[in-house]
């Protein structure tokens, strides 16, 4: 079985540092969940170019049901962090069991 889907993201958080934390992550649902205790992947890719930086996605609690999602501006340079907000981009991804 394999899903796919959009969403507009941005960020309006400083960046995540540290794993566990998805309080500022979005939750999106699968249309149909996949079958319970289905090992699923889910794979985004950003579809528009509307921020100065790169933005990175982040994934957790990926289940049958959903998955967390978040933008994540990469780091600007060796030196210098990005602050973590990021203006609206098209999130695509595909889910599929393995």
């Amino acid at each position: 079985m394999i899903q796919t889907g959009t969403l507009q993201l941005d960020s309006k958080h400083p960046i995540e540092e540290s794993g566990g934390t998805t309080t500022t992550f979005t939750q999106v649902t699968f249309p149909t969940p996949f079958p319970q205790g289905a090992q699923v992947v889910v794979t985004p890719f950003v579809q528009t170019f509307n921020g100065p930086y790169t933005p990175g996605i982040r994934i957790a609690e990926v289940t049958p049901q959903g998955f967390k999602i978040r933008l994540n501006e990469v780091l600007v340079t060796n030196t210098v962090k990005s602050d973590g907000y990021h203006s609206t981009e098209t999130i695509g991804w595909i889910a599929a069991t393995v």
